[in-house]
């Protein structure tokens, strides 16, 4: 009997009806009315004239089409019977059991009036109450807001699905047999959590002895469980956490235990975001066995999951004053300068990484090709340069507008914290999934500052989330795909800590191309000279205008800021909130596609830029460019065409669209293929002589077998006259000739032969 009297606390009325108090709070109405009410309500509720459904009775025909269950809009039932909606409401547990047990006896009559089968072998229906519009006592829907006196009621709540445990039987009822006199009964056994109270002693043959002691013949504990005469039902737990943008600034966000059975099991994934319908409950953990019998661990029975429809933009409702509105600003004449004005005004300059951001936030379109492949639609964007360039500023301003965004930093992000893990249950002991940042960003942003910072292998783990926007899992026995369609920011720092022109580009960008290829644009940041008496006008306006909006709003009586300081501050925050309505208009309603026009300037530019990879690496004297560009490369032009046409609400993205990505790209993704020194630019033969020179002082310096450190090995070169740049080189050259090895993140160097 192990797993269904464990760690529990029950009452049994031995076998008989267990007591049903009529529902004093709200209707006070007794069962039979109950049913009675339900039935009529399944029978004879129309919907509005919403939708054209003449006579048909919207509940009644759902009924007989999935006969194992019924989704029901607690609206409707609040239209229709309030004091039924009520008795849901406050006492969920009581109440559900009737609805289900008139939804039954809809089905047995109209099986019986039809002459279909037998009418008692009617399957148990299933009402998956939901709500269209925020529960009487609970309008705010938030993790937050459960408290002690919404226990045992209906509750509404909103968030992501972050852990998933694999399907259980859950037992429903339990047929016991008495090892003695091998009489039968059937046990009945708690929802959710709880579990099956089997008796102490036999009560089937009358053998009970005064006084409540059991009777000699059959002994203490008698029963013996028989599981392929008991009732089982599919059960799933789950784990909802708030959303991220619900979550207050510096407050960890929140999470609690779903209990899903029957239909409700199985039909989410990590990463998910639902709205949840659920009687907010409470069971005694095995974690608190050993403590006060009075505390207990909260969960929430499900009774309905509603998965956010599509694009996680459709959760926005928009008025058809906001859709006018829209719609004119998209037909107004330089609405893409417009937009790129509105990204991140704090920061001064950087016009093309603005311009690059906005095509990330409104993202291309997603295609399913014939054969079943997907096609990405979201963009992703690397800034790779020096220090204090406002690299992480736009990560943090991408954040606030996405839609859905997940911020981190690569030196604390591990490979499972990114994608997903496979974690054990301290109760059941059991393995489930929690996913990582990108299963929670799904449709959205992940923001990944230092991204120069991670492991190699963490990084390698993001590779199939960028491209394939899956994330594969197969540990601990759990083998499945998870749905990671995110865009990707990422901020890194060359390994020098700053961008160094008397570099190559390879030795600048030191990343494996197998990632950079993933990012469709590539921006090398540098700080230069050219703009620092604007730049620090600009960054001292806005420490006086933050300062002065500060004191205005802190100010007591009548004290106030300069003129305009507030205005200033609610006009940007009035500019982000339209920004953000109307990227997730855009993005649910327009997903554009090329013309033939556009088409063939996107071939002919790709074999361009391919030509112009390929002479800069023989330059270079490398088989491959720094950067690679590939089919991937042509792909990101698409993408970033269509997000340039969806910025207008355009069905078709044209050659103007396409010129515009053009160009956004060779200022990118192009001019990093450029960066740095090449090898044509180091001198020609005389600069060859000279390396040849010093190929032979380091193999005068470090004999075979021997070994120190590159840092000293340079300083020792300096010191006799030559160029640190160029010694670099050579280095890089012996260790791929196989004269030396360079170990230890290049730290340290051997000499092979």
């Amino acid at each position: 009997m192990s797993g269904f009297d464990g760690g529990r606390v029950y009452v049994s009325y031995q076998g008989q009806e267990a007591p049903r108090d009529p529902i004093e709070d709200g209707p006070g109405l007794p069962d039979r009315d109950i049913v009675d009410g339900f039935k009529q309500f399944i029978q004879t509720y129309q919907i509005g004239t919403t939708r054209d459904v003449q006579e048909r009775r919207l509940y009644a025909d759902d009924l007989y089409e999935h006969r194992t269950h019924l989704h029901v809009d607690l609206k409707d039932v609040r239209a229709a019977a309030p004091k039924l909606a009520d008795a849901l409401e406050e006492r969920p547990t009581d109440v559900l059991p009737l609805f289900e047990e008139a939804a039954r006896k809809v089905l047995q009559d109209k099986m019986a009036a039809d002459e279909e089968g037998n009418p008692a072998d009617v399957p148990e229906v299933q009402i998956l109450l939901y709500s269209s519009i925020p529960l009487a006592q609970s309008a705010a829907m938030s993790i937050r807001d459960l408290e002690s006196s919404r226990v045992s009621k209906l509750v509404l709540l909103t968030g992501i699905i972050t852990a998933s445990s694999k399907p259980r039987h859950k037992a429903t009822y339990l047929t016991v047999q008495c090892k003695t006199c091998r009489g039968t009964k059937r046990v009945a056994c708690s929802d959710g959590m709880g579990g099956a109270y089997v008796p102490t002693y036999c009560d089937l043959a009358d053998r009970r002895a005064p006084g409540g002691a059991a009777a000699e013949g059959c002994g203490q504990n008698p029963y013996v469980i028989l599981p392929e005469l008991s009732d089982f039902v599919d059960q799933q737990t789950l784990k909802l956490q708030e959303k991220p943008e619900d979550v207050p600034t510096g407050e960890l966000p929140r999470t609690v235990m779903l209990v899903a059975d029957r239909q409700n099991c199985g039909v989410v994934t990590p990463g998910t975001r639902v709205t949840i319908t659920g009687i907010y409950s409470t069971f005694r953990g095995k974690a608190m066995d050993k403590g006060v019998t009075t505390l207990q661990q909260p969960y929430i029975r499900v009774v309905s999951v509603m998965q956010e429809a599509g694009d996680a933009h459709s959760r926005f409702k928009f008025t058809k004053e906001e859709i006018q509105q829209f719609e004119q600003f998209a037909k107004q004449d330089g609405l893409h300068e417009e937009l790129f004005a509105r990204i991140a005004p704090n920061i001064y300059g950087s016009d093309d990484i603005k311009k690059a951001v906005a095509c990330l936030l409104f993202g291309g379109a997603r295609k399913q090709l014939p054969d079943g492949t997907n096609r990405r639609g979201d963009i992703n964007v690397l800034l790779l340069g020096d220090p204090s360039t406002a690299k992480s500023q736009f990560l943090k301003y991408v954040s606030r507008v996405a839609p859905i965004a997940v911020y981190t930093s690569g030196k604390g992000s591990s490979a499972a914290g990114l994608t997903a893990t496979v974690v054990q249950d301290a109760n059941s002991r059991e393995f489930y999934l929690e996913g990582g940042a990108m299963v929670l960003a799904d449709n959205g942003v992940v923001c990944i500052d230092e991204f120069d910072k991670m492991r190699p292998e963490d990084r390698v783990a993001i590779h199939e989330a960028m491209e394939q926007q899956t994330i594969s899992i197969a540990k601990a026995g759990i083998t499945t795909m998870l749905r990671s369609r995110t865009s990707v920011l990422a901020a890194a720092n060359p390994p020098s800590g700053r961008y160094d022109d008397l570099k190559t580009a390879q030795e600048n960008i030191d990343l494996q191309s197998t990632i950079l290829s993933r990012f469709d644009l590539i921006f090398i940041v540098k700080d230069t000279r050219e703009h620092d008496m604007a730049i620090a006008k600009h960054v001292l306006d806005n420490h006086r205008l933050g300062a002065a909006a500060a004191a205005a709003a802190g100010a007591l009586g009548g004290g106030a800021g300069p003129a305009g300081a507030g205005d200033d501050k609610g006009g940007e925050a009035a500019d982000v909130e339209f920004l953000k309505r109307y990227i997730h208009y855009c993005r649910s309603q327009c997903s554009p596609r090329l013309n033939e026009e556009a088409s063939k300037r996107l071939a002919a530019f790709y074999v361009e830029i391919r030509n112009e990879a390929r002479s800069q690496a023989d330059a270079n004297d490398s088989d491959t460019p720094p950067v690679p560009i590939t089919v991937r490369q042509l792909e990101a032009v698409v993408r970033i065409s269509e997000s340039l046409a969806k910025m207008g609400l355009q069905p078709v993205a044209t050659l103007e669209h396409v010129n515009r990505a053009i160009e956004l790209f060779t200022k990118s993704t192009m001019d990093a293929v450029k960066s740095g020194l090449t090898q044509g630019e180091l001198g020609g033969e005389q600069q060859l002589g000279h390396a040849r020179r010093l190929e032979e002082r380091i193999k005068r310096r470090l004999h075979i077998g021997a070994f120190m450190t590159t840092r000293r090995l340079l300083d020792e070169m300096v010191a006799l006259g030559e160029p640190e740049s160029l010694v670099h080189r050579v280095l890089l050259a012996l260790s791929a000739s196989g004269d030396i090895n360079l170990t230890r993140e290049r730290t340290m160097v051997s000499r092979v032969r």
